[in-house]
């Protein structure tokens, strides 16, 4: 019962944030409806979370993981969602991760899984997961083979969140990331 409780609550949390999300400092996101009225703010303050930019106009196109003392550890590029298969916008928990994973919806023909390193967020299939960073996706996001093992194994099912946004997260997180040697 308790765990049919916590997928009811993760599944909740995971959809019922608007579909336009703008950073405003290093833990706290707007949600915005798409007519860009003020849904609700988001503290993430004492959580880790993985801040998505998208390879968009205006984004990054970078992936960020912040620990819970709001430090900005770790980032990397990632490609996202082609026009025809955008990415959904949102702030999400991580539901699940699958280590060697083929897509059902896309699979490769020769066999070879394609969607390493899963990090499920949404229960229609969107991952983060190893993937070519020259290439969109159908949907998920792509991170670069020597940065999806270190995001892997660091989120947890349950506790890290996802934020994916359109809009730019480095003014936020730039000073971090000069500390740790990312230029």
């Amino acid at each position: 019962m308790k765990r049919v409780l916590i997928l009811i609550f993760l599944f909740i949390f995971s959809f019922s944030y608007g579909k336009v999300i703008v950073p405003v400092s290093k833990t706290k996101f707007k949600v915005l409806d798409d007519n860009g009225n003020l849904i609700k703010e988001v503290d993430l303050k004492g959580q880790e979370f993985i801040v998505v930019s998208v390879r968009e106009p205006g984004s990054d196109g970078r992936f960020y993981a912040v620990d819970r003392d709001g430090v900005v550890w770790w980032t990397g590029v990632i490609t996202s969602g082609a026009d025809d298969y955008k990415t959904p916008s949102g702030i999400y928990t991580v539901l699940r991760k699958k280590r060697y994973h083929m897509s059902s919806a896309y699979p490769e023909e020769n066999g070879v899984n394609n969607m390493d390193f899963s990090i499920f967020f949404t229960n229609r299939g969107h991952a983060l997961h190893m993937g070519s960073i020259n290439w969109m996706s159908h949907g998920c996001i792509h991170i670069a083979p020597k940065d999806i093992p270190v995001i892997y194994h660091w989120a947890k099912v349950g506790d890290t969140k996802i934020v994916i946004t359109r809009k730019s997260y480095m003014p936020f997180a730039k000073d971090d990331l000069i500390l740790f040697g990312f230029r």
